[in-house]
């Protein structure tokens, strides 16, 4: 690493609720361990903080209260990042110190510096990811095993891809997270989570990537802000995709991010997204890059968030937007089901692509799917709460996406 910097980085401090017993890597010799992080912030020979706590309590304390003490800070936060990051960076900015964060999404893929500067010349107008590798892993199973999810979720737990609540994962919280901060250095929009449509993985099955199958498709967990005019499309969700895209051929555990822009076209990147090795290797980087400003006559500093200011954004109504549909339905079989179906998506101006039924002889749960000619996403949404009142319908039907361009 000296042979990077031309200088050493020194380890000065550590924090751990273990502290007391816990083994440091040979030839770390810290002045300081501790169980308590304000002893760390308030240390005169500690310039740098690197939080790796989590969550938007303690780890917020500990990253304004180094800032406060007019420490640079190093987080792989995503939550707290996504949260409130802009915020914390202009406080940083007040103070002189510099706020890095290039662990907190995709931690083996430099997506931070590659968004933020390595593109800055181009106008991002669409950007997809696939960014929860504990959700790649589950469904990927389901595909190419055919394992039932509540079977691979706990087989993820057992490797350790998933947590023993997997709420945050299997749900799409943490990529909500994730998504929210890349859109904030792509297009400038401060997003809050909580306003961007989310959708998880728990209803999907092998049938689903049957079907997706037979139209030439996989499944993944999908990121997507997208610009619409002047306002964004951003959400996360299950989404069918063409076997033949680039994102169809991420597996397992790793993360990909796909950014088209207006001059620059597309750009992809690819590679594991967390494990302590991805994201150690992002966490050092960042303390490299802020040692090298620290120094004497740093170059001009670039924004961590690409942008001197954010705009308070709202995503646009999910509502609003067109997409191509796969409806997976599980029925109890009788004559004029399909009569009916159809019935309710003329009512919404809605027109079928295609039906198709793989042999079951299960008639009292028997799957099919339809999919659908492009559709705005309100249409569609209200003929499939209609149709779930339908007294053969066994559950409610699946709805999905059929993202045809990427």
């Amino acid at each position: 690493m000296s042979e990077k910097l031309g200088f050493r980085l020194n380890v000065t401090a550590v924090c751990s609720r273990t502290a007391k017993t816990k083994t440091l890597p040979a030839g770390l010799a810290p002045s300081l361990i501790t169980d308590d992080w304000r002893e760390v912030v308030s240390h005169p020979d500690v310039h740098i903080v690197a939080e790796l706590i989590g969550g938007t309590t303690v780890a917020r304390e500990v990253v304004e209260g180094a800032i406060a003490n007019g420490k640079s800070v190093v987080t792989a936060n995503k939550e707290l990042i996504a949260l409130d990051g802009f915020a914390i960076w202009q406080r940083a900015a007040a103070k002189g110190v510099t706020l890095a964060m290039e662990a907190s999404v995709c931690g083996g893929i430099p997506v931070h510096a590659v968004l933020r500067e390595g593109i800055a010349g181009d106008r991002v107008e669409t950007l997809f990811g696939i960014l929860n590798g504990t959700s790649n892993y589950i469904l990927t199973e389901i595909e190419q095993h055919g394992s039932a999810f509540g079977d691979v979720l706990a087989e993820a737990q057992r490797l350790g891809y998933a947590e023993a609540d997997p709420t945050a994962d299997v749900d799409g919280f943490d990529a909500r997270s994730k998504l929210a901060l890349l859109a904030s250095i792509a297009f400038g929009a401060r997003i809050q989570p909580a306003d961007i449509h989310t959708e998880g993985i728990r209803r999907i099955s092998p049938t689903d990537f049957e079907y997706a199958k037979q139209l030439g498709c996989t499944i993944k967990l999908l990121c997507s802000a997208r610009r619409e005019g002047d306002g964004l499309f951003v959400s996360v969700r299950p989404a069918l995709m063409p076997l033949q895209a680039i994102m169809a051929g991420v597996h397992g555990p790793y993360n990909a991010v796909w950014s088209k822009g207006a001059f620059g076209q597309d750009t992809f990147y690819y590679g594991r997204g967390a494990g302590p090795l991805p994201t150690g290797v992002a966490v050092v980087s960042d303390l490299m890059r802020v040692a090298r400003e620290l120094r004497p006559g740093p170059a001009h500093r670039v924004p961590p968030f690409g942008f001197t200011d954010l705009v308070e954004t709202k995503p646009l109504p999910m509502g609003l937007q067109k997409r191509s549909w796969y409806l997976r339905f599980r029925i109890t079989d009788q004559p004029g089901i399909i009569r009916d179906l159809a019935s309710i998506l003329a009512e919404h101006g809605i027109s079928i692509d295609a039906v198709l039924q793989l042999p079951d002889l299960d008639k009292h749960n028997l799957p099919f799917v339809i999919t659908l000619e492009t559709a705005q996403e309100s249409a569609v949404r209200s003929a499939v709460e209609k149709m779930s009142q339908l007294p053969f319908m066994v559950e409610p039907p699946l709805a999905i996406t059929m993202e045809r361009s990427l």
